[in-house]
């Protein structure tokens, strides 16, 4: 286990990053500090990263008082967990710091906390009723919180990260979304040198997964010799999108069939996202054509074997903005099938836990290039199937 205290540099590479935040005793103060304890019950469990410690390492306050706001803030982003024990005394250790830090995290980033609070602590109600909200685990001694940090860092054998990737907290650089991103970063020879969590989403489960995350970032260029740092990486787990159609012998008469959905980023004049089927998951190493069927099934109303999807391109959406990626299939269906698709357009589909409300319809081609209401994305997938050939 590798301390780092106040003010001094963070090692160059580490596996995993734990802060220890929480109140510091007042120099005229006789209430001891609590972190030694914590350091003991980490190296105990059998800890062996890195621990940041906002505290002198020979007792004695001798640094800037800016400094030491920018040090916390350096290390409190380069952690992968935060321990917030709030052993509360207002006399002597009121924890006022504490509470913006913990304001400041819990709506930052809450996927970094673990919470403890002595059963004697006072004025802790506000936050363990925030920590319960937002599945930030809570614990009431010192050595609970330490070894829930530990499980939530888990299997560290495969996460070493060097400069500017120690500022990726493990929740996000274990994401296949992350990997993928930064292989390509990595492959045309960049460099990421820093960057800073701006949001999560994750889902409302007993045991939340990470759906969104956006970084604000700093990479090298190197064939232009320069850094870009005016930019956010946007990433979600990569879509699996299906073209089911219809070919006819005039291509603007194929019929295809479409997705009509309320989603809240719509900006057309029909207040709906009109899309092809198509979806994600929130297992991650689910295989993307599993995904379509599944997706074909839930929106369209259609069980198609395996062997009927024809696998296509993986490309960005947006590259712009979104670092995921769409995998296109398609499939090729009778007249039948069409027909029945568009018999049941009035059929309300989707998962109702996740306010999901479509409805499948059909189009032809042309009525879908002339649409003003069909994004970018979605003509282009069409039109990369259909003259692919």
């Amino acid at each position: 286990m590798k301390v780092v205290y106040a003010n001094q540099a963070p090692p160059e590479s580490w596996s995993s990053a734990i802060f220890l935040a929480g109140p510091t005793p007042r120099a005229e103060t006789t209430v001891p500090s609590w972190r030694p304890d914590a350091l003991k019950h980490l190296a105990d469990l059998g800890y062996d990263g890195v621990v940041f410690v906002p505290e002198d390492e020979n007792g004695t306050w001798q640094h800037d008082y800016i400094d030491q706001i920018e040090w916390e803030e350096m290390c409190l982003h380069f952690s992968d967990v935060i321990i917030f024990w709030i052993p509360r005394d207002l006399a002597e250790m009121p924890a006022f710091t504490t509470n913006d830090e913990w304001g400041f995290w819990k709506a930052k980033d809450p996927m970094k906390l673990v919470l403890g609070t002595p059963p004697n602590a006072p004025k802790v109600r506000y936050q363990r009723y925030y920590a319960d909200k937002l599945h930030i685990p809570t614990h009431d001694t010192l050595q609970a919180t330490c070894a829930t940090a530990i499980e939530k860092i888990g299997d560290t054998s495969d996460t070493t990260r060097q400069t500017g990737e120690r500022s990726v907290p493990l929740h996000i650089w274990r994401t296949p979304s992350f990997k993928s991103w930064y292989e390509n970063l990595i492959n045309v020879g960049n460099r990421l040198d820093d960057a800073k969590v701006e949001w999560v989403f994750r889902t409302d489960n007993e045991i939340p997964v990470l759906f969104f995350w956006i970084l604000t970032v700093d990479i090298y260029i190197s064939i232009e010799d320069r850094h870009k740092t005016c930019e956010v990486v946007i990433a979600r787990p990569d879509i699996s999108t299906i073209l089911l159609y219809e070919r006819r012998t005039q291509i603007r008469d194929s019929r295809i069939v479409v997705v009509k959905e309320f989603r809240s980023p719509v900006s057309n004049g029909a207040g709906y996202v009109l899309e092809l089927p198509g979806g994600s998951s929130w297992k991650t190493e689910q295989d993307p054509l599993e995904i379509a069927i599944e997706e074909c099934h839930e929106e369209v109303g259609l069980h198609l074997a395996p062997d009927r999807f024809v696998t296509h391109q993986t490309r960005q959406i947006a590259a712009t903005a979104l670092a995921h990626r769409a995998h296109l299939f398609s499939a090729e269906l009778s007249p039948a099938e069409m027909d029945d698709v568009a018999k049941n357009a009035h059929v309300v589909r989707g998962v109702a836990a996740d306010t999901e409300y479509t409805r499948a319809i059909v189009m032809t081609y042309g009525e879908l290039l002339d649409s003003t209401n069909v994004d970018w994305s979605m003509l282009g997938m069409v039109a990369s199937v259909f003259y692919s050939k």
